[in-house]
């Protein structure tokens, strides 16, 4: 397989504003002489032993300059305007973990060379992982940059033994692009690298002396990651003429000069990555006085709804874990050969499909995914493994007839648990490998019924054996050839530096994309994370006790690209609808925790990470950039044409904004881009929430018998045509219905005032009578009618927008709201002693009531 790659404008808009921060810069490529090494050559010996370089040339236009590029550039993008250059020259880019980092950083290199001719670029990686992914990328993207630009960049890996490569670096006019880890480089004293090293074998001089010459540009990747205290003084002796840093979790006190930036609410909101369902397990009652109950899922079937459970069953050779299909009544008691555990209660009760729970006689109610009594670590796993595959073939299953591979991803910890050799060397199967082929054949076998309706995913299943159709991607020693842990190279992280393993994750990355090859369920080593950006991951399970210092989002951030398909095409908005991407793209993290616990986690690192974005759509997000009288307008606007609700953007704001009819009114006419992008900026929690993979997911049977039944076939012969409704409303009946509805029955209680009178007690005995406020007593109470509207005065200083109270929250038309009020009867509106809250949610539940009541009455239906 070949993947596609197209121009996506957020990915222009980042090289854009690193470039536009250099305005005016004139193109230029100059050149130097490259020293010799040779301590007897000077500038008058022979000019043979000299070698033409190509640096970088240097900023020639004044910082102030590009201090106003970089804040017009911030105030473009809704970043707040920097107050000084924080270096010269760092700037910041902000990219959300998926939506391309790497492809974008390798446009902005040959938008650099191509206005400013700058040429000499050097990126800089936290671990291999990403060092590996980074020269993947190269690989991957140079027939497409090649078209684009008509050159293609020269790349290598920077090896300590391969030195010839720096001189081709600095002698080569093209576009040259250095990959080094910052291990390379960090160390001095007893561990000094040999990039600062006198070598012979480099004629007696030192690596970083000539990289510093051609003054490259820096891209340092996960900056995060790299940029320690020492690390931060040994980048300086790369003299950069500037540097970039990116990163989807920049340290608040390192971003410098930020320019650009799409975070995980952005990137959400363009659907550029995937939308994240969890699968929690939740462990309760961890006792051996406690029976073992697993809920598996919930079945709606013919009849009434059935539950998937495994228990404790007695059996002639001792007691095992079984799985049944229970109805209400079932008894596990009595099916579990009269296990005591069982005794007290254990009679399922109710099956409620609305919520995916069962409820037992003794009052324990579990949702789809609960386990409770005594759990070992053995069974959790063989739980998350199990989940993981079914999972994986309801994905598998919905996605085939769109040609897109499903894989699913396991951490573990220990090769040994995945695959084990006997004394004479031989390879079998670890218990991960055990259980997942057990369980593998378990849920094939039980879902066939199910799957009967998809003869040719049935014919794709029966194809991959199961031992198959998994495998395992971890370092190999070159010794024995055996699969060995990886030596973790930075324990805070607890990521590696194993280059062998990477390179078979790496080779195989489009392979393992193809349906032609059955690996689709792959066990890797934990540390080994971050070498895992393959697409088509629909599926994240860690078999291990994740630590405290785990980020949730660095554990889904290896599944969030969207997916490809056979060939090659992202599954974004180019081949599906808006709608489509997110019901396609979903990564389903199977957690070892409960799902409140991992998405409460998961949501606080995102608002953590977005906490100065706005979170509601109000006409002040609109005064920084229009006038108050236009911000004004502009929100109305967005209310009157549906784009918000209650404050809220509508899925009509998204769907018109892709097809790029977004009405706005005259005021803000020729600025729509301003507007989008100041929508773009809102954040709304709800929005990023994980899904609940198990709420409300049930197994439906297909009845043949009903849907070959006479009755159903004429009623489809009737009905399968392609079918729209038009909508239409008459504003002016909608007006008099409204007016005589609040005329009959708008009724408003006479508003009274009372004034009640207290003392304090002659004395307080304790600290806890004034806790419970009985210090005071109150002696006297007078109650009073509040006088007519017409009796009182309105105070100059209150202010209260009733008509765009109610136009906000009905979604009326200003001008329908101002004649409905205008129309009530005198009498009626001087009920209004003055308007409260009871008074106005009446209002407006008769108007949204009867526009609800005009849209049944106004519907017309046409059969295409």
């Amino acid at each position: 397989m070949k993947l596609k790659f197209r121009h996506q404008k957020f990915q222009s808009d980042a090289a854009n504003a690193v470039c536009d921060v250099f305005a005016g810069q004139p193109f230029h490529a100059p050149t130097y002489m490259i020293d010799p090494g040779l301590d007897n050559v000077n500038e008058f010996s022979d000019p043979s032993y000299w070698q033409k370089g190509f640096n970088n040339a240097p900023v020639a236009i004044s910082d102030d300059r590009i201090l106003e590029h970089i804040k017009a550039i911030q105030r473009a993008g809704q970043i707040k305007p920097s107050e000084k250059l924080e270096g010269r020259y760092n700037l910041t880019i902000e990219m959300e973990t998926g939506v391309g980092k790497t492809y974008t950083y390798i446009k902005t290199m040959y938008e650099l060379n191509k206005r400013y001719g700058w040429s000499k670029f050097i990126i800089v990686v936290p671990s291999v992982a990403i060092r590996e992914g980074v020269y993947k990328s190269f690989q991957i993207t140079e027939e497409h940059f090649t078209e684009d630009y008509g050159k293609k960049i020269r790349y290598f890996i920077y090896n300590s033994s391969q030195l010839t490569e720096i001189d081709r670096f600095a002698s080569d006019s093209a576009i040259n692009a250095m990959i080094i880890n910052s291990q390379a480089f960090n160390a001095r004293g007893k561990d000094a690298r040999r990039i600062y090293m006198k070598l012979d074998e480099f004629r007696s001089r030192r690596p970083i002396d000539i990289l510093a010459k051609t003054n490259p540009i820096l891209i340092i990747d996960e900056p995060q990651s790299v940029e320690g205290a020492a690390t931060k003084e040994r980048l300086k002796e790369f003299n950069p003429l500037f540097t970039l840093r990116y990163s989807a979790t920049h340290r608040a006190d390192s971003v410098y000069n930020m320019i650009y930036r799409l975070d995980a609410i952005e990137a959400y909101n363009k659907k550029l990555v995937k939308k994240i369902a969890v699968k929690g397990i939740s462990v309760s009652g961890n006792t051996a006085t406690e029976g073992y109950v697993y809920v598996q899922s919930i079945n709606l079937s013919k009849g009434n709804p059935t539950a998937t459970i495994e228990f404790d069953v007695k059996g002639g050779t001792g007691i095992r874990k079984a799985s049944r299909v229970v109805c209400e009544g079932y008894s596990l008691y009595e099916n579990s050969g009269e296990l005591a555990e069982y005794k007290d209660g254990y009679t399922v009760l109710r099956i409620d499909g609305r919520d995916s729970s069962v409820e037992f006689t003794n009052g324990k109610k579990l949702f789809a995914g609960d386990v409770i009594g005594s759990v070992s670590e053995e069974q959790l796993r063989r739980i998350q493994i199990r989940e993981t595959i079914l999972s994986h073939i309801e994905r598998e299953r919905q996605l085939f007839t769109k040609g897109i591979k499903v894989l699913s991803l396991f951490f573990i910890d220990e090769v040994a648990k995945y695959k084990q050799y006997d004394a004479h060397g031989n390879a079998m199967g670890g218990a991960y490998a055990q259980i997942f082929e057990e369980e593998y054949k378990s849920v094939i076998g039980n879902m066939r019924l199910k799957l009967e309706d998809s003869e040719e995913y049935l014919r794709y299943l029966d194809g991959i054996p199961a031992e198959r159709t998994h495998a395992g991607y971890f370092s190999i020693d070159k010794k024995s050839g055996r699969m060995i842990d990886s030596e973790l190279n930075d324990k805070k992280e607890r990521t590696s530096d194993d280059a062998d393993a990477y390179d078979l994750i790496m080779k195989d990355k489009e392979r393992l994309l193809d349906r032609n090859e059955p690996v689709r369920f792959i066990f890797s080593h934990s540390a080994l994370r971050e070498g895992w950006d393959n697409p088509n991951v629909f599926q994240i399970c860690t078999l291990k006790q994740s630590g405290s210092d785990v980020r949730k989002r660095q554990e889904v951030g290896r599944g969030l690209r969207l997916a490809v398909n056979q060939n090659g095409e992202r599954m974004d908005e180019n081949i599906l609808s808006h709608d489509e991407i997110h019901n396609v793209n979903v990564l389903t993290v199977i957690a070892n925790e409960s799902y409140d616990s991992f998405a409460k986690g998961l949501q606080s690192e995102i608002a953590e990470a977005v906490a100065d974005r706005p979170c509601k759509v109000e006409a002040k997000l609109f005064k920084e950039k229009f006038s108050e009288e236009t911000a004004i307008a502009i929100y109305e606007s967005l209310i009157e044409n549906g784009y918000v609700r209650r404050g809220e953007l509508t899925d009509k704001y998204y769907e018109e904004k892709k097809n790029g009819t977004l009405k706005l009114p005259v005021e803000a006419e020729g600025r729509i881009a301003e507007v989008v992008s100041i929508l773009d900026s809102i954040y709304d929690p709800n929005i990023t929430k994980p899904e609940n993979a198990r709420k409300n997911t049930v197994d439906v049977t297909l009845d043949k018998d009903k849907m070959n039944s006479r009755a159903f076939q004429e009623l489809w012969s009737r009905i399968n045509s392609k079918s729209y409704y038009t909508v239409s409303f008459n504003e002016e009946e909608l007006i008099k219905k409204a007016i005589t509805e609040l005329n009959s029955r708008l009724r408003v209680s006479k508003i009274y005032f009372r004034v009640e009178k207290g003392e304090q007690t002659k004395t307080i005995e304790s600290k806890d009578q004034l806790q419970a406020g009985t210090a005071f007593i109150r002696s006297e109470m007078i109650r009073e009618e509040a006088p007519s509207y017409r009796e009182m005065k309105a105070s100059s200083s209150v202010h209260y927008d009733l008509v765009g109270n109610i136009v906000s929250e009905t979604g009326l038309t200003r001008k329908a709201v101002v004649n409905i009020l205008a129309g009530i009867e005198k009498t009626v509106f001087e009920q209004f002693g003055c308007i409260t809250p009871r008074n106005l949610s009446f209002v407006r539940q008769t108007l949204s009531t009867s526009r609800k009541l005009q849209r049944l009455l106004s519907i017309s239906h046409t059969t295409n």
